[in-house]
């Protein structure tokens, strides 16, 4: 429950504000550059869950992750992600990762604007109704 209210909170954040100008944590400076150093072509707009979940990337994922274990509170907490950028959580567009592998994608996202056009998205969606 706590990871789907999690969920839901980033989820209408985003979809409010500008993404890029958005700061998750003092720290999104540094994870988004520990981030792309360590998966620097890693696609993000839409995962394939076998790149965050395969014991090959749970090897390659593991030190970066614990890079951010005394910095990152509940680094290892699962948290919802969703795997298609453009739409909203749901029980096909999510799975479960660690707190700091969602930090890590969301922060790119937020950053390199895949999180942008939500806002435009939802703005569209309530004028409609």
């Amino acid at each position: 429950m706590k990871s789907y209210h999690h969920a839901e909170t980033y989820f209408n954040l985003i979809s409010s504000v500008d993404p890029t100008a958005l700061k998750l944590t003092k720290m999104d400076d540094e994870i988004y550059e520990e981030f792309r150093k360590d998966f620097p072509d890693l696609k993000i707009d839409v995962i394939k869950e076998d790149e965050l979940k395969s014991a090959e990337a749970k090897e390659k994922w593991r030190p970066l992750i614990n890079r951010f274990e005394k910095t990152i509170e509940d680094f290892n907490f699962g948290t919802l992600l969703r795997i298609d950028c453009t739409k909203d959580y749901s029980e096909e567009n999510s799975i479960l990762v660690v707190r700091a592998q969602f930090l890590a994608i969301e922060v790119a996202r937020n950053r390199e604007g895949y999180n942008s056009p939500l806002r435009f998205k939802k703005k569209e969606n309530s004028e409609q109704t």
